[in-house]
Order: C-alpha cells, then structure tokens, then sequence
C-alpha cells in the first residue's frame, strides 16, 4: 500500500512540474522586420508574461497545460493575440509580427495624474499628444509649442503684443492664467516667467505632451482652474538616439535643434540644444513687425543614474537665453529718428534644475522625491518705459504610492516657493511678492469591477498671504461595452492672485499697481464634466471613433485689471462669477493610410456683474478643427487643414470678423532621415486684411486686440537626421 501511495505521489509531482511549459517569441515591426525592444506578452487570464529584449525575444515560463491564447503588444502597435495548446513543441521562438497603427492610444501611460495607469483605464479624461501626431506637429513650429497646442479642440492660443508675438494658453475659452503648465510634472512657467515661455519651449526633446481640461488644482495645486498641460521630457534607452533638425522659413527664420539620449548599465543622459533665429518681419507692409526679430539659445542636459533596477535618480539643468525685439521696422534695423522710434523689446534669462529620485520599495509600492529651482530674468523694455524683474522660485515633493490589480493610491507633501523681486519700478510702488505654499494630497484609484473604475483625490494647500484651501475632486469611468466608454468627473480649484495676466501684458505692465493683498481673496472654482467616447470599425477597412465632452467651470469672485481714473491700473475683485460652458467633439474616421479627423468647439464664456452679463472677449464661441491626413509609417506623410474661427466680442464693444486657416503639411521620410515641406496660412489671413491693427501714430501706436493670425501666410522646410 506503501509503495503505491509513493507511485501515486511521483506521479503527481511528475505531473505538476512538467505539466509548467516555456513559451519563447521573437516580436518584430512587420514593416520593416526590425525586432521591438520592450514589447509585451501575456498569457490571457493569468498573471503570467513578460517583456521583450534587445533582440525581440521573450520567454514565459510555468504555462500550465491546456489551451491558452497569448497576447502580443506594443506601444503605437495593433495588439495581436493566438491561441496555443500545451504542452506546445518549439524547436526555436516563434515569429511574431506587429502591424503598426498610428492612431492607437489605448497603451499610452501619463504621468499628470500621478497614475501608473494608461490612458485608457484613467476615470481622468487626458488628452495626450505623442508619437508620430507630435512629431507632425513639431514640423509646423519646431522652435515653439504654440502650434502644437493651438490645433488641440477646446485650445487656443491668444497672442497678447501685436509687435514681440507673447502668447498664453487659453483652454476651454479661460483667460491663460488659469491654466498651468508643468515640465515633467515641475511648475517652472508660472507668474512672470509665463509671458513668454509658450515662444520658448521647442518640442524636439518632448516624448508626450499630457492635457487635462477642467479643474486639476487637486493634482498639482493652485493655478490649473482651466487645467494643465504637462509636457513630459525623452528618457534615454539602451538603444542611442541622435536626432537633428534644420528649419528655415519664408519669413527667413531658422531653427537648428540637437538631441542624443543613451543609457548604459549604470548611467543615462539626454542632452538637448537648440539655436533659434527670427528676422523682422511685416507682410503688412504698416510699418511694424509682427516677427520680431530674435536670436535663443537653449540647452538642457540631464544625467540619470541607475544605482539598482529599484532606485533611479536623475538630475536635469535648463538653459534658455533669449534677446527679440519688435516695434517699427525702421527702428529694429538702425534707420532711428522722431517718427521711427517705436520698440518693444525682451530680454530673458532663464535657468532651471530638476532633481529627481524613484526608490521601488517593493513590486507594489514605491517612494519619490523631487526638486526643482528656477531662476528667470526679464527686461521688457518700450519708448519711456522698463519693466524689470528677476522670479526665483522652487517645488519640493515626496509622495508614496501603492498599487494592486484592484486599488492603487498615491499621498504626499510639497512646499513651493514662488518670488519676484522688480528692479527699479517706474511706478509709485513696485509688484514684488513672497509667496509660500504647503500642500498635503492623497489620490486613490479604485477598479470596483471590470467596467467601473473611480477615481478620488483630496489636496489641503495653505498659502501665507491667501489662507487654507480644501480641494477635493472625484471622477468616474465607466465601460458600457467594448466599444462605449463614459466619463465623469469634477472638482474644485483656486489660484494665488498675481499681477502676470494677459491684460498686464498687453499693457507692458505699464502704471500696473501691486495687488491688494489685504482686499483681495483668491479666486476659486468648480468645474465638471462629461466625456463620451466611441470606437467601432464600420467594415473591415474603415474604422470610427467619437468623442464628446461636455463641460463647465465657474470662477468665483474673478480679479480684474481697470484703470482708476489717475492714469494708472489697478486690480480690483467685484462680487461677480466668470463661468464657460460648452462641448468638444472630435471625430476620427480612419480607411487604410487615410485619417480625417474633425473637431468642433462651443465655448460660451460668460462674466456675470452687477446684475449683468457679457460675453468674454476674444473668445471663438464656435471652432472647427478639420485635418485629411495621408500616411504611410515610415515612409510618407501628406496633411490638409482647415480651421474655422467664430467671431469674437472684442474689449472695446465691437465684434471681430470670422475666419478660416488652411494649411499642407508633407513630409518625406528615409531609414536615416526625412525632408518636410509645410504651407502654413495659404489663403493668407492676417488680421491687417480684417480690419485695423492700431490706431494712432506710428512712433505711438494704440495696439487693437489681436484675434486673427498677424504673419500670414508662411513656408517652412527642413531637414531631420537620425542615427
């Protein structure tokens, strides 16, 4: 008996260890044959996979016996799965190839809601610009971001001088101010040193640029009323990468960009660099330039050190110097006298570190720390006036978080330092401020089952001149089915006062008096919204895809800058709300190498005053956004669009002209390099063509509001390398 209890035994333990197979695949770009380095594989309904290596290979071990369907993926790839018996007889790895697909998002991780998440299973509605649509962007403009955003449904850009080109973000029809703009999670364009810093940002170093529109104050603190734009840096991999670009333009501009990242076992870098070149330009034959002419340097390397596959740090330093000036063309090239005698002009000087360190305590959970400091420099100068400032400011956080395949949530405390220092104010008293923020945050993610995911967040900020503010937000997604997914959420903002707005701007921050502190509150929302998206293939070729978003925000108590009656301007809080409702639609139909995308945005922006309402000036209340796009990967790439601008009520009582821009964006590419051609504006519309640009004399012009494009009609080319 004995004995056959042994036999029984042996033979169970024979069955159980061999009855644990190995699979083993090479994962390869069907294209071009190329092997994916980090390309996953799964068994389905197990925990079992892995991720490919420098080769393509990947192996899985301790399949069970039976029939099981393993899953092959890859960022920017269709997924592709078979189904395989085991035990499964395999002289060598199999072959597997992965169809590349442009418009597939469902893989791609954020980072702007603290989530290790992808896109897809985030109760947050992110919008995230990567791949090959953010390399077709940085085409168009590769020395600044301001394209790149300005063409996102629900985005707008809004130049604020007529003469240097500053510009701000205005998301969802909201004045800039209210919407903050992170560098890998970092606040380093905020207050002064947000006037020009859309005009100084190049993309050639960005791998993904992160949106979130509506109230994100919870995640990231006060500021981000309207939301946030993350623009999330390249990180280094084992296999190196060196890219250059050249760009000139008809408007004899240049842009020269460099950028090499590699990693090795212990240490990585990124090293980027850039030269930046803008000539006088007036296609208005008026007089003044609506280029400024412009000479930027940037440089930004960054080290990271891999001390273990658990503990990562990385420290980053920023460098942009930057001199434009524009105002009369006469002036700007040395032909100066009483008539031709108007400029403005800008120096900047900008620095700034970031210093990073990730421990991964366990597969679970993992602590960080982070730091950055920025140092920034700007003289804006005019005929009679200078404005001048140095900003030094500073974030710190450490955060925990902790995960599992049903919760996962993130704690942690930052302090930011933010101060601005003028010299030698022109006016009776100077804008300086000190301002200190401690904040606590707790955010957790909960799957409460396979089609329900939620969402929670809670942030208590202290400011030392505006007091407490208790910030919570909730969001819910919801998977109806396979092809129907809803969103919902919302949450409740504020931001810390400041003198930097659009309306001080246009004004040079002219006679511009220091805020009240005493008198003055922090202005604070709420805002909600609504996301629907569908996705379903119409045939086997054609596939389609909707996406709404309904939304509302409400800016209570809104700070507003008016002249006080003795030449000088003053911020004032009227008891009163700014609130914008609307939808976003985007539409994406999709046959073969053909892409036609379609968006549309309502945007009705209201202030409400006294009893009274008007409408928000500058503000297209109806948006469309219309791009045909052909592209082969890798090989050719050919875009039409055209955009559609409502008109808009403008500051002084009277309404602007509607407008459409069309563009062709074409791009030729080769295994090492590729040429673009873009026509951008053909039909040529300009501002001075609708009406006025300023009135008054040409050595004192009174600058109208600008709402319509003021360069025109301008070609641009180049060259991109990459080894």
């Amino acid at each position: 008996m004995l004995k056959s209890y042994s036999t029984l035994f042996v033979l169970m333990l024979y069955t159980s260890v061999f009855g644990q197979n190995k699979f083993t695949a090479t994962i390869y770009d069907e294209e071009h044959g190329e092997a994916l380095v980090g390309a996953n594989a799964f068994v389905k309904g197990t925990t079992l996979g892995a991720s490919s290596d420098l080769d393509g290979y990947v192996e899985i071990q301790n399949i069970p016996n039976g029939n099981h369907v393993i899953v092959f993926s890859y960022i920017g790839y269709e997924e592709s799965s078979s189904m395989f018996s085991f035990p499964l007889s395999q002289e060598k790895p199999l072959d597997v190839f992965l169809h590349h697909d442009e418009g597939h998002t469902e893989e791609v991780h954020v980072s702007a809601t603290r989530s290790s998440r992808t896109i897809a299973d985030i109760p947050t509605r992110i919008e995230a610009i990567s791949g090959e649509e953010l390399n077709e962007k940085g085409n168009m403009k590769p020395g600044d971001i301001r394209m790149l955003l300005n063409e996102s449904t629900g985005i707008q850009t809004q130049q604020t001088s007529a003469t240097s080109y500053n510009s701000s973000i205005r998301i969802q029809g909201l004045d800039g101010k209210y919407t903050q703009i992170l560098k890998d999670g970092f606040p380093l364009y905020s207050g002064f040193s947000g006037g020009l810093s859309l005009l100084q940002i190049v993309p050639l170093d960005l791998s993904q640029v992160e949106v979130i529109k509506g109230a994100s104050s919870t995640l990231h603190g006060g500021g981000a009323i309207a939301g946030l734009v993350n623009l999330v840096s390249k990180t280094p991999s084992e296999k190196r990468e060196l890219n250059f670009l050249l760009n000139a333009t008809s408007a004899m501009g240049l842009d020269a960009s460099a950028f090499f990242a590699q990693k090795t076992e212990k240490i990585g870098t990124t090293i980027f660099a850039s030269y930046n070149l803008g000539t006088a330009y007036d296609p208005a034959d008026i007089g003044l330039t609506t280029i400024p002419e412009f000479k930027r340097y940037t440089l930004n390397p960054k080290l990271f050190v891999y001390f273990s596959d658990k503990t990562i740090l990385d420290v980053g330093f920023n460098t942009t110097l930057e001199n434009r000036i524009g105002g009369d063309l006469d002036y700007i090239e040395g032909n100066q006298d009483s008539i031709h005698s108007y400029f403005e002009e800008n120096e900047t000087t900008r620095f700034s570190t970031q210093i990073g360190l990730v421990h991964q305590q366990s597969d679970a959970s993992k602590f960080s720390l982070k730091n950055s400091f920025s140092y920034y420099d700007r003289t804006l100068a005019a005929p009679g006036h200078t404005f001048a400032g140095i900003q030094n400011s500073s974030f710190s956080e450490i955060n925990y978080s902790r995960e599992s395949n049903s919760f996962e949530w993130v704690t942690g405390l930052n302090i930011w330092t933010d101060q601005f220092e003028q010299n030698q104010p022109d006016t009776i008293t100077g804008v300086d401020y000190e301002h200190l923020t401690l904040g606590a945050f707790i955010q957790s993610t909960w799957n409460a089952s396979e089609r329900l995911n939620f969402e929670t967040g809670l942030r208590v900020d202290h400011q030392n001149d505006y007091g407490n503010f208790v910030l919570p937000r909730l969001a819910v997604l919801l998977k109806m089915n396979d092809k129907l997914v809803v969103r919902a959420g919302g949450g409740l903002g504020y931001k810390t006062p400041s003198v930097f707005t659009e309306d001080a701007e246009r004004l040079q921050f002219r006679d511009v008096l220091p805020i009240n502190v005493a008198n003055t509150n922090a202005e604070e929302s709420l805002g909600t919204n609504f996301d629907i998206n569908y996705r379903t293939p119409l045939t086997d070729e054609i596939s389609l895809s909707i996406n709404s978003l309904l939304f509302y925000t409400r800016i209570d108590d809104p700070i507003l800058l008016g002249a006080n009656g003795s030449g000088q301007y003053e911020f004032s809080q009227p008891d009163g709300v700014i609130d914008t409702r609307g939808i976003e639609t985007n539409i994406k139909l999709s046959y073969d190498h053909f892409k036609l995308f379609i968006g549309y945005t309502l945007a009705d922006v209201q202030q409400h005053y006294n009893e009274t309402s008007t409408t928000f000036p500058l503000v297209s209340k109806h948006r469309l956004n219309n791009v045909l796009m052909y592209e082969k990967h890798d090989d050719v790439r050919i875009g039409l669009e055209a955009y559609y601008f409502s008109p808009q009520d403008l500051n002084d009582g009277s309404t602007s002209k509607e407008y459409w821009i069309l563009g062709l964006m074409t791009e030729k590419m080769w295994e090492d390099f590729s040429l673009f051609l873009n026509f951008e504006n053909f039909l040529d519309t300009r501002q001075s063509k609708l009406g006025v640009v300023y009135t008054g004399s040409l050595s004192d012009p009174q600058f109208n509001d600008i709402y319509a494009p003021v360069d025109g009609f301008v070609i641009n080319g180049g060259l991109k390398i990459r080894f």
